[in-house]
């Protein structure tokens, strides 16, 4: 049967996309599309192949490793081809997988799990002992010889502990994200795309020729005649050079396979035992690999990291499930571009493309004015996002974003999604700049910074802008202050539409009557009813805001919106004073004596009560019964005074406030990173995280659920004994 022409050209284009993106990923570590844009185009093609096999030539990307030689590196042929691998977007298509290994096999093989690194593929050559090539993946055969680069890699070892005659190792260089943001900050200062993700950033500092540089500069320095034009041109290139180099020595190393081998020292039957015998020799493997018997091992290592995947030091875009029996592997072969024997689950996509339509702005609850990037909307973290937060003018500038460009966005689990920067290869001259707005666009009133050298810019009309209202009663009801369920923005936006509150003040006074005169919170009568009745949202709001009016002080201190003050200096502010009166009457060194308020909260928290409207809305509260001072305990057995926890990770029987409060109602400090002052960490199933690590390198007692009840009703001495080992 011809294939229709349609079809044909259908391939034609995905084929001609393919091997561009190929080509700017690989190549000149410089994308143009995301990842997302890319898995779409690909599976596009395997299922227009699927259904039209003659198309499936050797030109087609279906049939070959991505990526290829460049030519200012010398070519390395691999000692073994570097294979791709196949891409699992769900859980059934892992099964899938499973059952074809399955029906190869005559019992199911073990598997072994391994974070799939985002960095970029290398091929490693020892002889003797010795390092004599380091190389990328290329097309899978031949490679770029990058070993000269590679030596600016503090992980990669030079020698081996053994020496076997020769062995080949398959890693990943990626960078660690601690250091991934700066490196984005020198791409955006120096006019170019940001990286759109650390891959990116590990090719395009490892695929540099630094030996040129240096032969450069050189060059130069001995051409030099101490002109001041040679002079400028010497300091260029030095700074260039420091910061290729730098770059490079922030690079890291993680082996995930082996190659050919030979000699004593390098035999194992099992990739798990590869492994293990490779850290032996000094080569850094993963600590989080996992061999489980069966599928539903490899679903619970998947659903783990899906959860904790920001608690690795690196970028992972997902899991890779291995055959461990190097034999069956042997068995079950590969394709023309991936191993049969192993298969990489892919995590949704944390950085996509998108248009941004527009830049607007938002007035926030302190008056605070922030740029806002409108996008096109696009599925990011496995959530459909349209907005992006700019923070302020200067970081318009500082990213270089312009309306309408092609940006890359970033949404990293629960993280604020983020524009990384501008795609300005496919600029096409229709873009604008954004200007910012000089009045507010709500209420009128100039704008300007509070003070000289800010680069935040605010609207003064703090007590009438519609805004900063509105933003100031979703907050009361947030869940790190007052946890108001059922109050949330379009409620907030009715009550101050209805005229049923004028402030904030005003929230803790609503009764039944006052919602019924408001169509948001009311349904037409049922049967047996007269006149409108109030819908069992509204009931539930009404219940919950009379349930928040005895939530502990520190909530009621977060509540108010006094600028800077959150919940880790307001539960210092509680544990101090205990009375809200007590901290409104304190002067502003009583407050900055205060451990973990400081200088900055102090002098905000004495403008606050020094505004004659602020203390109206808290007599409002009074008078609506709102709890304002907390009782306080008397230190003895069981209390936390002094002790201070970190808090990570799902507590069984516990949210996340529930654990705080519990810890704070007992005097203790709830902190939120782990350090010499750290009493406990209290982490149920964290014990891949970075906390967990650092807790154990500074001796910090860990708590499980139960340690951490411990806690609670026996105090610190007994929770130590509960502590893990």
């Amino acid at each position: 049967m011809s294939v229709p022409e349609e079809a044909r050209a259908r391939w034609a284009e995905l084929v001609d996309a393919i091997n561009e993106a190929r080509e700017r990923y690989y190549q000149r570590d410089a994308p143009t599309i995301s990842d997302e844009e890319y898995d779409a185009d690909y599976r596009e093609l395997v299922e227009l192949e699927s259904a039209h096999p003659e198309l499936a030539s050797g030109e087609s990307p279906t049939q070959t490793v991505g990526g290829s030689r460049a030519e200012m590196f010398e070519p390395v042929e691999h000692l073994m081809r570097m294979y791709s691998l196949d891409n699992a977007f769900s859980i059934d298509e892992v099964q899938a997988w499973a059952a074809r290994v399955d029906r190869s096999v005559d019992e199911q093989p073990a598997l072994l799990c391994e974070l799939k690194v985002d960095g970029l593929a290398v091929d490693l050559v020892y002889v003797d002992g010795r390092l004599r090539t380091v190389a990328t993946r290329g097309d899978g055969t031949v490679g770029e010889d990058v070993t000269y680069n590679a030596s600016f890699i503090p992980g990669i070892p030079k020698s081996l502990r053994g020496a076997p005659a020769l062995l080949e190792v398959r890693g990943e260089i990626y960078f660690p994200l601690d250091e991934f943001e700066s490196v984005n900050d020198e791409q955006l200062a120096l006019g170019r795309s940001p990286f759109a993700n650390p891959r990116n950033a590990a090719a395009g500092s490892l695929r540099q020729r630094i030996d040129r540089r240096q032969e450069d500069l050189a060059e130069v320095e001995a051409r030099s005649k101490g002109t001041e034009r040679q002079g400028a041109r010497i300091d260029r290139l030095r700074a260039e050079l420091t910061v290729a180099e730098s770059r490079l020595s922030s690079l890291r190393l993680v082996v995930h396979g082996i190659g050919a081998h030979e000699g004593s020292g390098v035999a194992f039957s099992t990739l798990s035992g590869a492994y293990d015998v490779l850290a032996d020799l000094g080569l850094p493997t993963s600590d989080r690999r996992r061999l489980v018997p069966d599928l539903a091992g490899v679903e619970d290592y998947i659903a783990y990291y899906g959860e904790h995947r920001h608690d690795v030091e690196h970028e992972i875009d997902g899991v890779v499930i291995k055959v461990d029996d190097l034999a069956i592997q042997d068995r079950l072969g590969a394709t023309s571009r991936a191993p049969r024997w192993a298969i990489a689950y892919k995590y949704p996509p944390e950085v996509v493309r998108t248009r941004l339509r527009n830049i607007q702005v938002n007035v926030g609850r302190t008056g605070r004015v922030t740029p806002f990037a409108v996008m096109e909307p696009a599925k990011v973290a496995g959530s459909t996002v349209s907005m992006a937060t700019l923070h302020n003018a200067d970081e318009v500038k500082r990213k270089g974003v312009l309306i309408g460009d092609m940006v890359f966005l970033r949404k990293a689990g629960d993280v604020i999604p983020e524009v990384l920067g501008p795609v300005i290869e496919v600029r096409d001259g229709t873009e604008r700049e954004f200007v910012m707005p000089t009045a507010c666009p709500e209420c009128g009133t100039a704008l300007a910074p509070e003070k000289e050298g800010d680069v935040d810019i605010r609207c003064p009309n703090t007590r009438a802008c519609p805004a900063q209202l509105r933003e100031r009663l979703f907050h009361v009801a947030s869940r790190g202050a007052m946890d108001i369920e059922g109050l949330g923005w379009k409620a907030a936006i009715a009550l101050l539409d209805c005229g049923l509150v004028h402030d904030e003040g005003d929230l803790f006074a609503l009764t039944a009557e006052d919602l019924l005169r408001c169509p948001f919170f009311t349904r037409e009568a049922g049967k047996g009813e007269s006149g409108p009745q109030l819908t069992e949202n509204a009931r539930g709001m009404l219940a919950q805001i009379e349930a928040a009016k005895d939530r502990p002080l520190w909530r009621a201190l977060v509540a108010l919106s006094i600028r800077h003050v959150g919940p880790t200096a307001a539960q210092a502010l509680a544990r101090e004073f205990g009375s809200l009166d007590v901290i409104a009457e304190a002067t502003p060194e009583q407050l900055e004596a205060v451990d973990g308020v400081g200088g900055v909260i102090a002098e905000a928290l004495h403008e606050w009560f020094a505004e004659s409207w602020h203390r109206e809305v808290v007599d409002k509260w009074r008078a609506a019964g709102v709890r304002l001072a907390d009782e306080r305990s008397i230190p003895g057995p069981g209390t936390l005074e002094g002790v201070t926890v970190v808090i990570t990770g799902s507590l069984e029987g516990f949210t996340r406030d529930e654990a705080t409060a519990a810890v704070v109602e007992r005097g203790g400090k709830v902190a939120g990173s782990v350090s010499k002052k750290t009493t406990f960490l209290v982490a149920a199933g964290e014990s891949g995280s970075s906390k967990y690590e650092k807790a154990v390198a500074l001796g910090v007692p860990i708590l499980g659920v139960e340690g951490f009840r411990v806690l609670l009703d026996d105090g610190p001495d007994a929770a130590r004994a509960n502590a893990a080992d």
